[in-house]
């Protein structure tokens, strides 16, 4: 489904108010450190239990980077010393065996994502030695239909390394590009060349990748219209499978590295919303789809498809073509959703390394879901990754009169409809091509949590 953009720029001002990427429901401001590691084991074991136990999807966090981009808010840790990585695997392949333990060696690892920090901060050695090491500890798909995807640092790969990487068992790749500009790319302390992205990109499609996709960023500092669309045309020309255009948030009180970024050299709020514009326009008339949130892709794509076919599944790490897994969060840091549970290890890493030096599970908090949360987590996947809520399928599955149940809801969301965001039937919500950019704060109308219960900062919805 490829909704026919009118950018209208009032209304896209009017709902660009903070609000959650609804990666997860209940979101991350919900954990609490009363969800501790026995909680998290039980619903480990729990998920062996049912009926037919789901998937295994695995996500690993490393922490670091050779160098500080100003702009990052990630976890991360900024080091030239490498030896740092070889101590970190060491502690990272004793927690791997301890998660591996919890689960039924017949389930098989589907989905596998290294994020960062900097993935391709490892050598090509250590990687193949963590990917032993999971092999070794869980039962992986081995198949070229699994999905295991690794983000990547231009700065610090060769195109050699890009085949190792595929021998490995990856068949997905991210490229942080962020802005062609060279200005822009001094200002937040991350310059590199278009010739090492061009010589990337062909190395994975020469491995053959079954998708390569490249990161964009609009509202960094002394980007304009001109410069961005200079980028756009760039990437365009380059032709990757999938790209994801993301609003930079600019929040220097809560990100220390943000502080490094000269005031003077920030773009005026009207800029963001012109680069949005302009982006969604170049994207789509160069044959990309929208997905959703902040991603496109080519229509041959399987993000595309399951767009179009429903099967779209929206997690941590944003859509995905899979079915819904069992997430095993490894690494400082990391989050996990296993059974109706979310948890997150610890985020310092002297705390990561005590943990497993005590024969324990990094756990730090975490939340456990009740029927409301599973309901309400349901219905605003079922928006974000279809773009319709269809009332009938969660009454007979939830025993409700959606109407009645989501009452307070439905009226929130007047005003939505009142300006042809959206529609609302008899019997489904249903989202309007022009309502597709904001369809995260129509999700917001169901989120229980916000208003007087909800902690925490977000970014702005669009």
């Amino acid at each position: 489904m490829k909704p026919a953009f009118d950018f209208n720029r009032a209304l896209v001002e009017k709902y660009d108010r903070p609000g959650p990427r609804y990666t997860s429901y209940p979101t991350a401001p919900q954990f609490h450190q009363a969800f501790a590691v026995d909680d998290y084991q039980m619903a480990a074991r729990a998920s062996n239990q049912v009926a037919v136990p789901k998937p295994l999807s695995v996500y690993i966090h490393i922490p670091f980077c050779k160098s500080l981009c100003y702009y990052c808010a990630c976890n991360k840790i900024i080091t030239q010393k490498t030896h740092r990585a070889v101590e970190y695997l060491k502690y990272l392949k004793r927690e791997i065996a301890m998660q591996a333990a919890l689960f039924d060696g017949s389930r098989k690892l589907t989905q596998l994502h290294l994020g960062g920090g900097t993935p391709t901060y490892l050598t090509s050695e250590q990687l193949a030695d963590l990917m032993d090491c999971l092999h070794q500890a869980f039962n992986l798909d081995d198949s070229d239909y699994h999905e295991f995807s690794i983000e990547v640092d231009p700065r610090t790969i060769s195109t050699e390394q890009i085949q190792s990487l595929r021998q490995l068992g990856f068949n997905r790749l991210s490229f942080g590009v962020q802005d062609f500009d060279p200005d822009v790319q001094a200002a937040v302390n991350r310059t590199q060349s278009e010739e090492q992205i061009y010589a990337l990109v062909a190395a994975a499609r020469e491995a053959r990748f079954k998708s390569v996709s490249v990161d964009l960023i609009y509202g960094l500092p002394l980007q304009t219209v001109a410069s961005f669309d200079v980028t756009l045309g760039k990437i365009i020309a380059l032709r990757p499978d999938r790209i994801a255009a993301y609003s930079y948030a600019h929040l220097p009180q809560m990100v220390r590295a943000q502080r490094l970024i000269r005031r003077e050299d920030m773009p005026p709020p009207e800029r963001k919303l012109e680069l949005l514009e302009l982006t969604i326009r170049r994207l789509t008339a160069a044959g990309y789809v929208y997905i959703g949130m902040d991603h496109f892709a080519l229509p041959d794509d399987e993000l595309a498809l399951a767009r179009v076919n429903g099967t779209l599944q929206r997690n941590f790490q944003g859509y995905s073509t899979h079915a819904d897994c069992d997430l095993i969060g490894l690494g400082v840091s990391s989050i996990g959703k296993v059974g109706d549970s979310y948890s997150q290890s610890v985020k310092e890493l002297s705390q990561y390394y005590a943990r497993i030096d005590q024969g324990l599970l990094p756990v730090h908090r975490g939340y456990r879901l009740n029927a409301d949360d599973l309901l309400r987590r349901e219905v605003i996947s079922d928006l974000m990754c279809h773009g319709r809520i269809d009332f009938g399928k969660f009454e007979t599955q939830h025993g409700i009169c959606f109407t009645e149940y989501f009452a307070e809801a439905l009226a929130q969301l007047d005003e939505h409809v009142r300006d042809g965001l959206l529609e609302i039937h008899h019997d489904a919500l249903v989202l309007l091509p022009q309502g597709h950019l904001m369809m995260r704060s129509a999700a917001m109308a169901f989120d229980a949590y916000l208003g007087g219960e909800q902690k925490g900062q977000f970014s702005r919805t669009v």
